[in-house]
């Protein structure tokens, strides 16, 4: 896993920018700690940060490889989980290969394939290709989206990279946002627009899309989008299907010439990852799997049982830990560092983000990689396979709106009047643009057809802000996460599953459940879906009132937009905030974070509002 930017401008000189694309280089630094690199020929630059995980030796970046006199250069941020097929396919076509890192196996594949090889990959990548013939430079984007690609076109020019820091740091990008960038980060945060990248002029790739940079021409295309089959396996075929879909995806993320390590929450879904990790392990001979869960200081105290959150994790990833019989590590978390790691979080992200669901992630990486490089993690398995409580409440199923923020009255309620006044319509239109794209089939019955916009809402919005989350605040550390639940033909196969199939016997994930309840403790298989644990300690809550109050106190862009009276008054009544912020673990003082959050971003980052 590495960083990338690039920065082509017609008739400059790039290596007269050597100063600033150095900055931009450092900007990428804790996602590539171990090697850096730019190529510069004329007026096109490509800069890399590289965090080594495969060939530590071959496959150094920028990458360049000649072919019937063209010059090919690479720069890559990823895993290629069909590397060795694809290797095998390239060497009988009659390419060879100096090393076995995917750098390469993506270079030569674009060689060959042109702009049709992200058709032949597999994995989680982003990729930037310069070609020296016609000086066109091609971007790609993985098909889930797991890993980011941001861009800005100007007269002229073209800069993008990993994250938008780079962009900034180019000169060429303002840190401004519009009415569009405040609807984003009030009425939709943490959420973003797909390809919104919230400041003005810059945008993201969507999953599933490469561009073309030619001529001062920025061509974008989609190569990949899910589409709307009959389902035709039965019952027992689905199940098998389901277990080999997920069982190859996890084998095939277990290849790194590094350590390597699994989250465990004793859920579902990371007990799975771990289980089959660690008979993969065992069956050849590659010692045990080490496992690691995360919790925060006397949180067992404070605990409170909720619809979404209705036991503790500890006794589970116990039991977990046991039968998959791992080494396993439990990090503790302190309140005031949480509150502390906020402000990281948003330089991660470049944006205010999930807060404390954030920072503790990002905490928990950072004492990861006192020890490995790479872990596998089980999100997104909610999204694809009807996980959340809302695909299985009716009342929420149909309400015509988001189903994580189903009320955008607490986010008006915060703002002073006037401010961003057409947000909800900015929001119901977003909502409705996304539901219209889903494909569906005229065989589909009423439900079926609601579960695929659910499945579309899920994907391309809840899905990506924990994507977005995933990376940023693992790659902060250095720490490359894998999501074998990412795997686009998993993604494929539970678009197109009847709910009836999917909730088998009537639960969450019931299809998942099923297909791995042989290799699992039984407590493990059916036990009721628990998010991921957030402090109950007071001392959180306390610490984010008392920042609160300060930022109150202070003149700024962001005071001007806010309410103070009703801000304060939920500093005064916590209990008073029935609808959350996003999902079920923004209330009252994640809120409070929240405000901390944009506070920090304004003055960091120096946001004009224009």
């Amino acid at each position: 896993m590495c960083g990338i930017a690039g920065w082509i401008e017609r008739d400059s000189n790039m290596a007269e920018r050597t100063k600033t694309l150095n900055a931009m280089s450092e900007t990428l630094e804790r996602r590539g700690p171990d090697e850096n690199g730019i190529y510069i020929n004329g007026d096109t630059a490509l800069i890399h940060r590289r965090l080594a995980v495969i060939d530590i030796e071959n496959g150094k970046q920028p990458m360049a490889v000649s072919h019937r006199g063209v010059t090919y250069v690479i720069v890559y941020n990823g895993e290629i989980y069909n590397a060795p097929e694809l290797r095998e396919e390239l060497k009988s076509c009659g390419f060879h290969f100096r090393g076995h890192s995917d750098t390469e196996v993506v270079l030569k594949t674009y060689v060959k394939y042109r702009e049709k090889c992200a058709e032949k990959l597999n994995g989680i990548f982003a990729f930037a290709v310069f070609r020296s013939d016609d000086r066109s430079v091609f971007l790609c984007r993985d098909r889930v989206g797991v890993k980011p690609l941001f861009y800005s076109e100007y007269d002229g020019g073209l800069v993008f990279g990993s994250e938008i820091k780079a962009l900034l740091k180019s000169g060429k990008v303002r840190p401004q946002i519009d009415e569009q960038g405040l609807n984003e980060i009030f009425f939709l945060g943490p959420a973003r627009t797909p390809s919104c990248g919230v400041f003005k002029g810059v945008f993201e790739l969507n999953p599933g899309e490469c561009a073309v940079y030619k001529n001062n021409r920025f061509t974008r295309k989609t190569y990949f989008s899910i589409e709307a089959r009959e389902h035709t396996d039965d019952e027992r075929q689905t199940i098998e299907r389901t277990r080999y879909l997920l069982t190859d995806a996890i084998q095939r993320q277990l290849v790194s010439d590094v350590p390597l390590c699994m989250f465990l929450s004793g859920g579902l879904d990371s007990s799975i990852i771990v289980k089959t990790a660690s008979r993969y392990q065992k069956e050849h001979k590659l010692g045990k799997v080490h496992t690691y869960s995360v919790e925060y200081r006397d949180n067992q105290k404070y605990f409170e049982k909720s619809l979404f959150q209705p036991s503790r994790d500890y006794e589970y990833i116990k039991l977990m830990a046991k039968d998959a019989d791992s080494k396993h590590s439990e990090v503790i978390l302190d309140n005031d560092l949480l509150a502390d790691a906020l402000y990281d979080s948003v330089e991660a992200r470049d944006l205010p983000g999930y807060v404390d669901v954030d920072s503790s992630l990002l905490l928990f990486c950072r004492e990861i990689k006192k020890d490995y490089t790479v872990a596998l993690s089980g999100e997104c398995a909610d999204e694809l396979f009807g996980g959340y409580p809302w695909y299985h409440n009716k009342d929420i199923l149909f309400e015509d709106c988001f189903p994580w923020s189903r009320s955008q009255s607490i986010r008006r309620y915060i703002l002073k009047d006037g401010v961003a006044r057409n947000g909800e319509e900015y929001v119901r239109q977003r909502y409705l643009d996304t539901i219209g794209a889903a494909p569906k089939l005229s065989s589909d019955s009423e439900t079926d057809r609601r579960m695929r916009e659910m499945f579309y809402l899920n994907f391309y919005w809840f899905m990506q802000c924990l994507l977005e989350r995933k990376d940023r605040c693992s790659m902060y550390s250095g720490l490359e996460v894998r999501v074998p639940f990412c795997d686009y033909r998993l993604v494929e196969y539970a678009y197109n599953m009847p709910w009836e199939l999917k909730a088998y016997n009537g639960r969450e994930k019931g299809i998942v459940r099923k297909a791995f309840e042989d290799i699992l403790p039984k407590e493990i298989t059916w036990r009721k879906k628990s998010p991921y644990p957030k402090t109950h300690n007071p001392i959180y809550f306390n610490t984010c009132a008392e920042r609160v109050r300060k930022i109150l106190q202070k003149k700024n862009a962001l005071t001007e937009l806010l309410d103070k009276k009703a801000v304060e008054s939920i500093i005064e009544d916590p209990d008073s905030i029935k609808d959350p912020w996003y999902g079920q673990l923004m209330k009252a003082p994640q809120i409070l974070a929240y405000i901390i959050e944009l506070d920090f971003w304004f003055e960091k980052y120096k946001v004009e509002i224009v």
